[in-house]
C-alpha cells in the first residue's frame, strides 16, 4: 500500500435529546496513527453537523490493523483489567439493558 496501513478509529458522541452516548469505529488508510486519527476526528465533526443534535466529545482511540480488512479480520479490540467474574463484567460494561445499536 505504498506506506499506507489500515487503521480503525473509535470516536465517542453524545446525542443531546436522547441522552445517550454512541461509539463509532471507522476505518481509514493512512501513513500514521496521527493521520488516521485526524481524518477520523474531522469526519466525526462532519457527522455531528449532518445529524444536528449530536456532539463529538473529543474522544478518539486509534489502532493500526495488521491485516487488510476483510471477512473475519479484527477491527477493534479493548483490554481492561477487572476482577469481576465474566457474567458481572459483561453486565457492568456491555449488557446493561440500555444499549442501542445500529
Amino acid at each position: 500500500m505504498d506506506g499506507l496501513a489500515w487503521y480503525g478509529v473509535r470516536c465517542v458522541f453524545r446525542h443531546r435529546s436522547l441522552g445517550v452516548y454512541e461509539e463509532r469505529v471507522t476505518l481509514w488508510t493512512a501513513r500514521s496513527l496521527e493521520e488516521a486519527s485526524g481524518r477520523a476526528e474531522a469526519e466525526a465533526r462532519e457527522h455531528c453537523e449532518v445529524l444536528g443534535d449530536v456532539d463529538y466529545v473529543d474522544s478518539a482511540e486509534a489502532f493500526r490493523m495488521d491485516e487488510v480488512p476483510g471477512e473475519g479480520v479484527e477491527v477493534f479490540s479493548l483490554m481492561r483489567e477487572s476482577g469481576l467474574p465474566p457474567g458481572e463484567y459483561v453486565q457492568r460494561f456491555f449488557a446493561t439493558g440500555n444499549e442501542r445499536s445500529g
